[in-house]
């Protein structure tokens, strides 16, 4: 515990003295509050199914309805869920000025809802759905909402085609603008802090590691070892959720 204190305070130092430092969020800083990760067994959001059937755009596109079982106790367990002490310390050292951009994997919105104003959503989000057939947008928790209630597929009222939430399934390309807003903000950063990912999930992975090529130093605070701990500056394990409050906490009284 005294050497996670000593790495917590390390931290906060670096923090302190960052030009530009940035934020890679993984589902790690959101299990928390409530919302399942995706590789831990047994509750994973993998255990038990397989992600190419339920979870790829061609199983969508082939039986929708695999998709929303499965993605039904995530919509309504996202929907509830609140930011944590997590999310909230980020959005604290971003209004100093510490923090410039946070970079996510995850869609649950809860770095917006919890103050942070310059986030990048690799995999997309859930404020926002799109008919697959004429690509008219709606508002996604409005389409989420009804579909908990009636359990139907949702279907574009313009022209009868399925509706998709705009998050980005297997199969599908990140979001080009937020591809390159990450990119371009981890060439600039100074420090990478990595938080709640195991890093496995490529092309998002590549951006903490396009920092540490171009200069930065790399940051981990993850529950259990990554692949990229051994490129890291320094590494804590542990829970966000009380390690980035203390680390945010810290900076402030500096």
């Amino acid at each position: 515990m005294e050497n996670s204190r000593t790495v917590i305070f390390e931290i906060a130092q670096l923090l302190r003295f960052a030009q530009y430092a940035v934020v890679f969020t993984g589902a790690g800083i959101s299990t928390p509050s409530g919302i399942p990760d995706f590789r831990s067994p047994e509750c994973g959001l993998w255990a038990n199914v397989d992600p190419m059937t339920v979870a790829s755009l061609y199983g969508f596109r082939q039986n929708p309805r695999a998709f929303y079982d499965w993605v039904y106790p995530l919509a309504r367990t996202t929907l509830s869920a609140l930011p944590n002490p997590a999310h909230e310390a980020l959005a604290r050292l971003e209004q100093r000025g510490i923090i410039k951009a946070v970079v996510t994997q995850n869609i649950d919105t809860l770095h917006t809802r919890a103050g942070s104003q310059r986030v990048f959503e690799l995999h997309g989000h859930l404020r926002e759905a799109t008919c697959i057939h004429c690509f008219r947008v709606y508002p996604g928790e409005e389409i989420l909402l009804q579909f908990l209630e009636d359990r139907a597929v949702p279907q574009c009222p313009s022209c009868g085609g399925v509706i998709k939430p705009n998050v980005i399934l297997f199969g599908e390309q990140l979001p080009h603008e937020a591809y390159q807003a990450s990119r371009e903000a981890a060439r600039r950063s100074d420090l990478m802090i990595v938080v709640g990912s195991s890093l496995e999930v490529a092309p998002a992975s590549d951006i903490p590691l396009l920092a540490a090529q171009t200069g930065a130093r790399l940051v981990i605070i993850n529950r259990d070892p990554t692949p990229f701990d051994r490129h890291a500056a320094l590494v804590v394990h542990g829970d966000a959720a009380h390690i980035l409050p203390e680390i945010a906490d810290l900076v402030e009284a500096q």
